[in-house]
């Protein structure tokens, strides 16, 4: 009879660390901005949008960031942008993803070692939006 009930006690821990183990970990929101303004208020705006978005959604669960820059937008990730590098930086830190578009990259013959240190990069701008949106992320722009 213990054998039957210590089996039981092991295969519901089992189970449990299973249930456990598939839950998603990670923010519960989901959203992905474009940035592709040469310069002006979308630049100056990105870092107050995602600092409110990310301060709000802290109650509900958190928020999963990432900004795609791509066309004339590509220019705020190259490190010569001194104006906006802490803004960026300080984004970078709290977990924001920053992207640049390597198409983007390849038309304005800009290289790895022109963008920030911080910044990634994505084959394709308007690909990663279109991948980001069919996994449901919200779209910002």
């Amino acid at each position: 009879m213990k054998k039957i009930i210590y089996g039981a006690i092991g295969l519901m821990l089992v189970l449990a660390a299973l249930a456990v183990s598939q839950t998603p970990s990670g923010p519960k929101h989901h959203a992905v901005f474009q940035l592709t303004e040469p310069g002006g208020i979308a630049w100056d705006m990105l870092e107050p949008h995602v600092t409110n978005l990310q301060a709000a959604m802290a109650k509900d669960g958190g928020v999963e960031v990432e900004v795609v820059f791509f066309g004339p937008g590509l220019n705020m990730l190259l490190n010569k942008d001194k104006d906006h590098a802490a803004q960026l930086k300080k984004m970078a830190d709290a977990g924001v993803k920053l992207s640049a578009c390597q198409n983007a990259m390849k038309f304005y013959k800009v290289t790895t070692e022109d963008l920030f240190p911080f910044a990634s990069q994505v084959d394709a701008g308007v690909a990663e939006l279109t991948r980001k949106q069919e996994a449901g992320w919200a779209y910002i722009h």
